[in-house]
This record gives structure tokens, sequence and C-alpha cells, in this order.
């Protein structure tokens, strides 16, 4: 973005509103904005001695996954940003964390990207009770009901079970005669 007017005009500001193409990785594993899809950016330009200072908000539609129950998330969602571009390299600033102006020019997709990549949830949900998928049948737990369960029995105590609830066949009293002699 040009800012060549505001350039040794300290009190001067631009508004700028534009509709940009979203840039790439604005987004986490399961949530994010889809590459080129319209984001509209609102923004201030202030020139200060030190540079400029860019400040306004950014809107665009995050699309992803649920990561309890899979189901598609689409919402829009707004993110605020405030940066200060300086003219000059500041030797007590690391330089990963200043912004400059370089012939001219600023570029705010950086400040974009670490915005909104770090508002949004690791763990993205549908809706905040969503109780995701049971992990036995894959049910949905929201429609599946309250008494929605699965017996679960450790496969080595299942020949105990059979034995408690009278069901010892044949073939089971045989195997375990055949253990009881190899020991």
């Amino acid at each position: 973005m040009s800012i060549t007017d505001l350039i040794d005009a300290p009190g001067a500001s631009e508004q700028v509103e534009v509709s940009w193409p979203a840039p790439a990785e604005l987004s986490v594993p399961l949530l994010g904005i889809e590459r080129d899809s319209a984001m509209q950016v609102d923004i201030r330009l202030d020139s200060v001695h030190e540079g400029v200072l860019v400040s306004g908000t950014v809107e665009g539609t995050l699309t992803g996954q649920c990561s309890r129950c899979l189901d598609p998330i689409t919402e829009t969602v707004t993110i605020d940003i405030q940066e200060l571009f300086q003219f000059e390299h500041d030797p007590m600033l690391e330089s990963d964390e200043q912004h400059l102006v370089e012939h001219g020019l600023i570029n705010i997709e950086p400040i974009m990207r670490d915005a909104l990549v770090t508002s949004l949830p690791f763990q993205p949900r549908c809706s905040p009770d969503c109780e995701g998928l049971c992990d036995q049948c894959g049910v949905r737990l929201e429609g599946a009901g309250p008494d929605h369960h699965h017996e679960q029995l450790d496969p080595r105590w299942a020949a105990l079970a059979d034995f408690a609830s009278g069901n010892v066949n044949e073939e089971t009293s045989s195997e375990n005669s055949e253990q009881q002699e190899k020991r």
C-alpha cells in the first residue's frame, strides 16, 4: 500500500476502505479464511514523527470444521489491527518486532495474519455446547439422546463374564481345560 502522501507530513491522515483478496496462510488446521476470498479492509493511516500508524479493522469469512463433530463452520470474523510502520530501523527493538516503511510502501499483510491467526481457536466448535461424536459408533451425541451408551467389556474378562452369566458352552469349557493341562 502506497503512503507517499503521508511521508514527512506529521498530522496528516488518510482513510482507506477497500476489498482485498485474502492472502495465504490465514488459518489454523481446522479453521481459516480461504485464499483469495474477499476481505473488507477499513483502516486509517496517520502520519506521526516516527512513521505511519495503521489502525482499523479487517473482516473476512471463516470456513472450516468443528473439532468435535466435524460439521462445517462458516462465520464472519472482524479483527482489529494497529501497528506503527517506522521510517527508520529502531536498534532497541528486534528486527522481527518492527515494521518499516520501504520505498513509500507498507505491507499490512503480516499484521493482518498475526492478528487473525492468533485470535482463531485451536479447536473450533460449531456451538459452545457441541458434544461431538460417539467414540464407539460415530453417531452425533446431541441427537443420540441421554440413554446412548455402549457396553464395553474388557476382552480379558469375557470368559469370566460368560461363566458368571451361565453362558458357558462346551467349546469354552474345553479351551479352559486345555489351557489348564498345558500349565
